[in-house]
């Protein structure tokens, strides 16, 4: 069963289990700059875009991922996503068939990458990248969903996407925070910083001290409802959701106009239960409600049996996509433009 976040991680004080968990983060820490040090990165034939983050838990890295891949497209190449499938049983390589496969096969992420351009998914990096040169034509460009702290494959640019809102947390390593390695040895795998969140999270300490160790561009992007999604305003609906940061689900959920009667949250990347199913389903008709979740958790409901069949039959999923306005979106197609050329 997925773990949740736990809620002190991002605690403005100070925590005893943080405190008690402290070593083992720098014990964690220690090994991923160790490997840092030691990686001998493989250089794939077409060039890499890596699109991750500093820390664990979402961040809105797959939508940035998908508004690249349309760029990738304009510009007259082929993207190609390539994932590590975490959440599900195959290690690949694997091309993943949103019509054959399913969540608990492939995961979650991947499904949905896999809507919008051929998508791989592979434990081993370098070998997902070969599987890709075998099979795509000379002008694909790889896009990695994760893996910035992953050494085995080159980047011909790495993107690291902040969540704004909610920082770096308490600032350890995990499982003591939210931190993959410690800050200073991440950083200078960026070529380029996209913060997400409110208008006013680019200001926020935390994103202030991060630009002052680095020389990284820094861009704006906010990641909201579509268009589509207007018609959520006045309905009363349940919303449940196993995502990282649920909150911001329900607050999207809350801008639109609707009228959340229950919220339900679930462990990221959450494997509904036939019973959970059951229980959302009647809590949507005891209300005289409509069911709505993210695009996530409803992809991992396609191909169920009995009641989560039946959960993902009555189920609305709110669309969402990344923005980035003219002056910040020239620096990104710029860079990208620019690191697919070389």
């Amino acid at each position: 069963m997925r773990s949740r976040e736990p809620d002190w991680w991002y605690g403005t004080a100070p925590h005893w289990q943080a405190t008690l968990l402290s070593p083992i983060g720098a014990l964690v820490g220690e090994i991923a700059k160790a490997r840092l040090r030691r990686a001998k990165p493989y250089r794939a034939l077409v060039p890499v875009i890596c699109v991750g983050n500093f820390t664990a838990g979402g961040s809105g890295k797959t939508p940035l991922a998908i508004l690249i891949a349309r760029f990738v497209s304009g510009l007259g190449r082929e993207p190609w996503f390539l994932s590590r499938g975490y959440g599900g049983t195959h290690e690949g390589p694997l091309r993943v068939q949103p019509a054959m496969h399913t969540a608990g096969e492939v995961g979650d992420e991947p499904l949905l990458l896999a809507r919008h351009a051929p998508t791989v998914i592979s434990r081993d990096r370098r070998k997902g990248a070969e599987a890709i040169e075998a099979s795509a034509p000379r002008d694909a460009v790889i896009i990695m969903d994760d893996g910035l702290q992953n050494p085995a494959l080159a980047k011909s640019i790495s993107i690291a996407v902040v969540d704004g809102d909610r920082g770096f947390g308490n600032g350890y390593v995990i499982p003591a925070g939210p931190l993959r390695a410690p800050l200073a040895a991440q950083i200078s795998l960026a070529d380029l910083i996209v913060t997400t969140g409110r208008a006013d999270s680019g200001d926020t300490l935390a994103i202030m001290a991060l630009r002052g160790m680095t020389d990284a561009p820094f861009i704006k992007a906010e990641t909201r409802a579509t268009a589509a999604a207007a018609e959520m305003k006045g309905r009363r609906v349940v919303a449940y959701a196993g995502i990282a940061n649920p909150q911001r689900f329900f607050s999207m959920l809350n801008n639109l106009g609707a009228d959340i009667v229950e919220r339900h949250t679930f462990a990221d990347h959450h494997a509904f239960s036939n019973a959970e199913a059951e229980s959302l389903l009647d809590a949507a008709s005891r209300n005289e409600a409509s069911l709505v979740t993210t695009e996530k958790d409803l992809v991992r409901l396609m191909g169920a049996s009995g009641r989560r069949a039946e959960l993902a039959k009555r189920s609305a999923a709110l669309a969402i996509e990344t923005v980035i306005e003219d002056a910040d979106l020239k620096i990104l197609t710029t860079m990208i433009a620019r690191a697919i050329a070389r």
